[in-house]
């Protein structure tokens, strides 16, 4: 298939791309810089040069398509303030996209987990739950699916830690606090679990959601079902050689920032119907293990958000 990917190289786009690319797929992924177009080019595939609100752009490259992975997302407007922001622009660019792909294309969106159940593993079927992390995407998974059945449309909603190699994101923004504070903390007991999975297997969810996944399929990108935030501590301050201690709930903010807000939900998280419906089978190893991998804690690693 001729596959389009926004984000292409992105931290999970710079996965997705290649993983496309060894299925035989022609792939072109959007670059908004030379830097980037030159990782989309290097990874196999053909860039495309614009930004997310070059929306004449989204509709002529997927009109020329069969299939689009739409991975960005402005995470620097949404964690700066402006969420409601960052949405819109996300629905616009699910319209053109969906709107000049043609009849009986393939289209996925990436979603979130995080929040999606209140203390019990979330299933494909739950709908998020009003003012949580997964509820703030639902408009833009909600346009997706609608374009169903016309085109093959699915959302695959990523656990909030996509971890390995270069991961830029909350884990390794919880080593830096600690790192910082010289104490690896954890908030109340410790016991809300995260869902986790590894980069590669997410971008192989991603390219068996545009090959096989039914139109209007939401798909559970979750090898971890959860994983308690205390154990993740807990090797966080070997590695450091840290304490590990609780964080009251009146100090969370001041100590974890913005991450305070996620670290308490508990939120596991089942993938079964994702594994039946396209025979996604992880491979990578789970978060603990890669955090025991080391690379983590070595210099030159660190968060996006840091």
């Amino acid at each position: 298939m001729r596959v389009f990917v926004t984000g292409a190289s992105g931290w999970i786009g710079s996965a997705v791309v290649p993983e496309l690319v060894r299925a035989g797929h022609d792939v072109r992924g959007l670059a908004r810089s030379d830097a980037s177009a030159a990782a989309v080019e290097a990874a196999g595939a053909t860039a495309v040069r614009g930004d997310i609100g070059d929306l004449d752009v989204l509709r002529a490259a997927a009109a020329d398509a069969d299939a689009v992975v739409h991975l960005a997302f402005r995470h620097d407007v949404a964690f700066s303030g402006g969420y409601a922001e960052a949405i819109g622009s996300d629905l616009a660019a699910i319209e053109a996209l969906g709107g000049a792909l043609p009849d009986g294309g393939a289209l996925t969106i990436a979603g979130g987990i995080l929040g999606l159940a209140d203390g019990r593993p979330a299933t494909e079927r739950d709908v998020p739950l009003p003012g949580t992390p997964a509820a703030g995407r639902q408009a833009s998974a909600d346009l997706a699916l609608g374009l169903a059945p016309r085109l093959r449309s699915s959302v695959v909603r990523l656990s909030p830690t996509v971890h390995g190699e270069g991961d830029g994101g909350f884990v390794p923004t919880l080593v830096g606090i600690a790192r910082r504070r010289g104490v690896a903390g954890f908030p109340g007991d410790g016991s809300a679990r995260w869902t986790a999975v590894h980069v590669q297997d997410a971008a192989r969810l991603f390219r068996l959601a545009i090959e096989v996944a039914p139109a209007g399929s939401v798909l559970h990108g979750a090898d971890d079902e959860g994983v308690p935030v205390r154990e993740i501590a807990e090797v966080i301050g070997r590695h450091l050689d840290v304490p590990v201690r609780p964080v009251p709930d009146d100090e969370a903010g001041e100590h974890f920032g913005f991450l305070a807000m996620f670290l308490g939900l508990d939120s596991p998280a089942s993938s079964a119907l994702t594994r039946e419906v396209t025979g996604w089978a992880p491979t990578g190893p789970g978060l603990l293990e890669d955090l025991e991998k080391g690379h983590y804690f070595e210099a030159g690693s660190g968060s996006k958000y840091a």
